[in-house]
């Protein structure tokens, strides 16, 4: 629901900020996805959870397809996964979905996330989930896939 204007604001303030990021992904030459990426211990879970060394956060937000192609969203998941631990220095993914989000809960599950415990955002009330390098390689290769 957001208009042009805030949208380019929103990008500006996170190309702004010196612990956040945002990357476009593409699928067949367009853009398809959104990644954000961030150090929870500065933005969006200050002071929120116990911070590990090696923690990044993440957000990710799949535009609205003109067709729909089957297990789309999950193939993003595990490519914003992957791009975020080709990074040696990242041990683990932080998240926080909202906690009537099922959709994206699902897809949380299907690449390893656990779920730690609720937290109170100011916009929401949200589940704290993390999945380690480990946790996504045992969710996404072999049989557990």
């Amino acid at each position: 629901d957001a208009r042009l204007e805030d949208v380019e604001r929103e990008y500006m303030r996170i190309a702004a900020h010196p612990h956040h990021d945002a990357f476009i992904g593409l699928h067949d030459g367009r853009p398809a996805f959104l990644m954000e990426r961030y150090d929870p211990t500065e933005v969006e879970l200050k002071g929120l959870y116990e911070a590990e060394p090696g923690d990044v956060g993440m957000h990710f937000l799949v535009a609205p397809p003109r067709t729909p192609v089957h297990g789309f969203t999950r193939a993003v998941i595990e490519a914003v996964m992957e791009a975020l631990f080709a990074d040696p220095e990242v041990r683990r993914v932080v998240v926080e979905p909202d906690v009537t989000n099922s959709a994206v809960q699902a897809l949380n599950k299907a690449v390893g996330f656990e779920v730690v415990r609720e937290i109170t955002k100011p916009e929401k009330q949200a589940l704290l989930c993390t999945c380690t390098r480990e946790q996504f390689e045992a969710a996404t290769t072999g049989d557990a896939r």
